[in-house]
Protein backbone atom coordinates (compact mmCIF):
# COMPACT_ATOMS: atom_id res chain seq x y z
CA UNK A 1 0.00 0.00 0.00
CA UNK A 2 1.46 3.37 -1.03
CA UNK A 3 1.68 6.30 1.43
CA UNK A 4 -1.16 8.00 -0.43
CA UNK A 5 -3.34 4.92 -0.23
CA UNK A 6 -2.58 4.51 3.48
CA UNK A 7 -3.75 8.05 4.13
CA UNK A 8 -7.12 7.16 2.62
CA UNK A 9 -7.32 3.67 4.11
CA UNK A 10 -9.45 2.71 7.11
CA UNK A 11 -9.47 -0.20 9.52
CA UNK A 12 -12.75 -2.08 9.73
CA UNK A 13 -13.96 -5.62 10.39
CA UNK A 14 -16.94 -7.19 8.66
CA UNK A 15 -19.89 -8.65 10.54
CA UNK A 16 -19.20 -11.99 8.90
CA UNK A 17 -15.56 -12.10 10.02
CA UNK A 18 -16.49 -10.90 13.51
CA UNK A 19 -18.82 -13.89 13.89
CA UNK A 20 -15.96 -16.35 13.27
CA UNK A 21 -13.77 -15.10 16.12
CA UNK A 22 -13.51 -16.88 19.49
CA UNK A 23 -15.48 -15.40 22.36
CA UNK A 24 -13.74 -13.04 24.77
CA UNK A 25 -13.78 -13.84 28.48
CA UNK A 26 -13.88 -11.50 31.46
CA UNK A 27 -10.63 -12.00 33.41
CA UNK A 28 -11.37 -10.29 36.71
CA UNK A 29 -13.46 -10.14 39.87
CA UNK A 30 -17.07 -8.93 39.95
CA UNK A 31 -18.55 -6.95 42.85
CA UNK A 32 -22.29 -6.30 42.84
CA UNK A 33 -23.39 -3.07 44.56
CA UNK A 34 -27.11 -3.30 45.31
CA UNK A 35 -27.22 -1.58 48.72
CA UNK A 36 -26.39 2.05 49.47
CA UNK A 37 -24.11 1.14 52.38
CA UNK A 38 -21.77 -0.60 49.91
CA UNK A 39 -21.17 2.47 47.74
CA UNK A 40 -18.60 4.39 49.79
CA UNK A 41 -16.17 1.46 50.07
CA UNK A 42 -16.57 0.61 46.38
CA UNK A 43 -15.89 4.18 45.29
CA UNK A 44 -12.91 4.40 47.63
CA UNK A 45 -11.38 1.33 46.00
CA UNK A 46 -12.09 2.63 42.50
CA UNK A 47 -10.36 5.93 43.26
CA UNK A 48 -7.12 4.05 43.90
CA UNK A 49 -7.00 2.90 40.27
CA UNK A 50 -5.13 4.93 37.63
CA UNK A 51 -7.85 4.18 35.09
CA UNK A 52 -11.52 3.22 35.30
CA UNK A 53 -13.59 1.55 32.60
CA UNK A 54 -17.14 2.87 32.28
CA UNK A 55 -20.38 1.58 30.81
CA UNK A 56 -24.11 1.45 31.54
CA UNK A 57 -27.00 -0.92 30.94
CA UNK A 58 -30.69 -0.10 30.60
CA UNK A 59 -33.67 -2.40 30.66
CA UNK A 60 -34.79 -2.82 27.04
CA UNK A 61 -38.21 -1.65 25.94
CA UNK A 62 -40.27 -3.61 23.46
CA UNK A 63 -43.28 -1.28 23.39
CA UNK A 64 -43.59 1.99 21.52
CA UNK A 65 -43.31 4.99 23.84
CA UNK A 66 -42.02 2.94 26.77
CA UNK A 67 -38.65 3.98 28.19
CA UNK A 68 -36.60 2.98 31.20
CA UNK A 69 -33.91 4.76 33.19
CA UNK A 70 -30.36 3.42 33.46
CA UNK A 71 -30.44 0.21 35.47
CA UNK A 72 -26.75 -0.41 35.95
CA UNK A 73 -23.48 1.55 35.98
CA UNK A 74 -20.33 -0.49 35.48
CA UNK A 75 -17.07 0.96 36.80
CA UNK A 76 -14.03 -1.25 36.40
CA UNK A 77 -10.38 -1.31 37.39
CA UNK A 78 -8.05 -3.52 35.33
CA UNK A 79 -8.83 -6.53 37.54
CA UNK A 80 -12.20 -5.82 39.17
CA UNK A 81 -15.59 -4.51 38.09
CA UNK A 82 -18.17 -2.88 40.35
CA UNK A 83 -21.78 -3.16 39.18
CA UNK A 84 -23.88 -0.36 40.68
CA UNK A 85 -27.58 -1.27 40.46
CA UNK A 86 -28.92 2.27 40.15
CA UNK A 87 -32.51 1.04 39.82
CA UNK A 88 -32.16 -0.11 43.45
CA UNK A 89 -29.72 2.36 45.04
CA UNK A 90 -30.26 5.50 42.98
CA UNK A 91 -27.28 7.87 42.67
CA UNK A 92 -25.48 8.28 46.01
CA UNK A 93 -23.28 11.36 46.36
CA UNK A 94 -20.07 9.28 46.41
CA UNK A 95 -20.92 7.82 43.01
CA UNK A 96 -21.77 11.21 41.51
CA UNK A 97 -18.54 12.75 42.84
CA UNK A 98 -16.52 9.99 41.22
CA UNK A 99 -18.20 10.57 37.86
CA UNK A 100 -17.60 14.33 38.20
CA UNK A 101 -13.95 14.08 39.33
CA UNK A 102 -11.72 15.52 36.55
CA UNK A 103 -8.58 14.02 38.11
CA UNK A 104 -9.72 10.41 37.72
CA UNK A 105 -9.34 8.98 34.21
CA UNK A 106 -12.47 7.19 33.07
CA UNK A 107 -12.78 5.48 29.69
CA UNK A 108 -15.95 4.49 27.87
CA UNK A 109 -17.42 4.22 24.40
CA UNK A 110 -20.29 6.34 23.07
CA UNK A 111 -20.38 8.01 26.48
CA UNK A 112 -22.47 10.93 25.18
CA UNK A 113 -25.47 8.60 24.92
CA UNK A 114 -24.80 7.23 28.41
CA UNK A 115 -24.70 10.75 29.86
CA UNK A 116 -28.00 11.68 28.19
CA UNK A 117 -29.68 8.64 29.74
CA UNK A 118 -28.09 9.18 33.15
CA UNK A 119 -29.19 12.82 33.29
CA UNK A 120 -32.80 11.66 33.09
CA UNK A 121 -32.40 10.38 36.64
CA UNK A 122 -29.68 12.52 38.24
CA UNK A 123 -28.06 15.94 37.93
CA UNK A 124 -24.31 15.94 37.46
CA UNK A 125 -21.48 17.07 35.17
CA UNK A 126 -19.28 14.15 34.07
CA UNK A 127 -15.56 15.00 33.87
CA UNK A 128 -12.32 13.11 33.31
CA UNK A 129 -13.72 10.94 30.52
CA UNK A 130 -12.17 9.66 27.29
CA UNK A 131 -14.59 8.51 24.59
CA UNK A 132 -13.07 5.62 22.66
CA UNK A 133 -15.25 6.38 19.64
CA UNK A 134 -13.14 9.46 19.05
CA UNK A 135 -9.87 8.09 20.41
CA UNK A 136 -9.67 5.09 18.06
CA UNK A 137 -10.02 7.37 15.02
CA UNK A 138 -6.42 8.46 15.65
CA UNK A 139 -5.42 4.89 14.78
CA UNK A 140 -7.51 4.77 11.57
CA UNK A 141 -10.13 2.51 13.18
CA UNK A 142 -13.42 3.39 11.53
CA UNK A 143 -15.71 1.05 13.46
CA UNK A 144 -17.66 2.57 16.37
CA UNK A 145 -18.93 -0.45 18.32
CA UNK A 146 -17.05 -1.84 21.29
CA UNK A 147 -17.26 -5.39 19.99
CA UNK A 148 -15.74 -4.48 16.61
CA UNK A 149 -12.94 -2.35 18.03
CA UNK A 150 -12.10 -5.10 20.51
CA UNK A 151 -12.08 -7.69 17.74
CA UNK A 152 -9.75 -5.61 15.57
CA UNK A 153 -7.23 -5.23 18.40
CA UNK A 154 -7.45 -8.58 20.16
CA UNK A 155 -8.96 -11.03 17.67
CA UNK A 156 -11.82 -11.97 20.00
CA UNK A 157 -15.55 -11.38 19.92
CA UNK A 158 -17.55 -9.80 22.73
CA UNK A 159 -20.86 -11.64 22.79
CA UNK A 160 -23.93 -9.38 22.82
CA UNK A 161 -26.35 -12.12 23.81
CA UNK A 162 -27.18 -10.50 27.17
CA UNK A 163 -27.67 -6.94 25.91
CA UNK A 164 -31.46 -7.13 25.64
CA UNK A 165 -32.06 -9.00 28.89
CA UNK A 166 -33.91 -7.52 31.87
CA UNK A 167 -31.40 -5.38 33.78
CA UNK A 168 -34.01 -4.65 36.45
CA UNK A 169 -34.63 -8.29 37.34
CA UNK A 170 -34.73 -9.10 41.04
CA UNK A 171 -31.48 -11.01 40.64
CA UNK A 172 -28.97 -10.54 37.84
CA UNK A 173 -27.76 -13.79 36.32
CA UNK A 174 -24.09 -14.69 36.28
CA UNK A 175 -24.16 -14.29 32.49
CA UNK A 176 -25.47 -10.73 32.85
CA UNK A 177 -22.78 -9.87 35.41
CA UNK A 178 -20.00 -11.23 33.20
CA UNK A 179 -21.33 -9.44 30.11
CA UNK A 180 -21.60 -6.11 31.94
CA UNK A 181 -18.16 -6.45 33.51
CA UNK A 182 -16.47 -7.39 30.26
CA UNK A 183 -17.84 -4.31 28.50
CA UNK A 184 -16.34 -1.97 31.10
CA UNK A 185 -13.07 -3.89 31.33
CA UNK A 186 -12.75 -3.96 27.53
CA UNK A 187 -12.67 -0.16 27.51
CA UNK A 188 -9.57 -0.24 29.70
CA UNK A 189 -7.93 -2.92 27.57
CA UNK A 190 -8.53 -0.97 24.35
CA UNK A 191 -7.30 2.35 25.74
CA UNK A 192 -4.15 0.96 27.32
CA UNK A 193 -3.28 -1.16 24.26
CA UNK A 194 -3.48 1.85 21.98
CA UNK A 195 -1.92 4.29 24.44
CA UNK A 196 1.06 1.96 24.99
CA UNK A 197 1.78 1.87 21.25
CA UNK A 198 1.05 -1.83 20.88
CA UNK A 199 -1.06 -1.38 17.74
CA UNK A 200 0.40 -0.51 14.35
CA UNK A 201 -2.29 0.48 11.81
CA UNK A 202 0.15 -0.26 8.95
CA UNK A 203 0.20 -3.97 9.78
CA UNK A 204 -3.47 -4.52 10.66
CA UNK A 205 -5.12 -7.29 8.65
CA UNK A 206 -8.28 -5.17 8.62
CA UNK A 207 -6.72 -2.22 6.79
CA UNK A 208 -8.71 -1.58 3.61
CA UNK A 209 -9.22 1.10 1.00
CA UNK A 210 -12.80 2.42 1.10
CA UNK A 211 -14.70 2.91 -2.16
CA UNK A 212 -13.91 6.22 -3.81
CA UNK A 213 -16.65 8.85 -3.50
CA UNK A 214 -19.03 8.93 -6.47
CA UNK A 215 -18.15 12.58 -7.13
CA UNK A 216 -14.45 11.72 -7.31
CA UNK A 217 -15.06 8.83 -9.71
CA UNK A 218 -17.23 11.04 -11.90
CA UNK A 219 -14.53 13.73 -12.06
CA UNK A 220 -11.96 11.16 -13.14
CA UNK A 221 -14.21 9.87 -15.89
CA UNK A 222 -14.93 13.36 -17.17
CA UNK A 223 -11.21 14.18 -17.15
CA UNK A 224 -10.47 11.05 -19.17
CA UNK A 225 -13.02 12.05 -21.76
Amino acid sequence: MTPGEFERAIITISKEHLATLPAAEYPGEICLIDRKNQVADAVSELKESKIIGFDTETRPSFKRGQHYSVSLIQLATPDKCFLFRTNLIGYPKELIKLIEDPEILKVGLSIHDDFINLRKSATFSPQGFVDLQSFVKEFKIADNSLSRVYAILFGKRISKGQRLTNWEANELTQQQKIYASLDANACIQIYQFLKDGKFDPHTSEYLVLPPEPIEEIQEIKEGEE
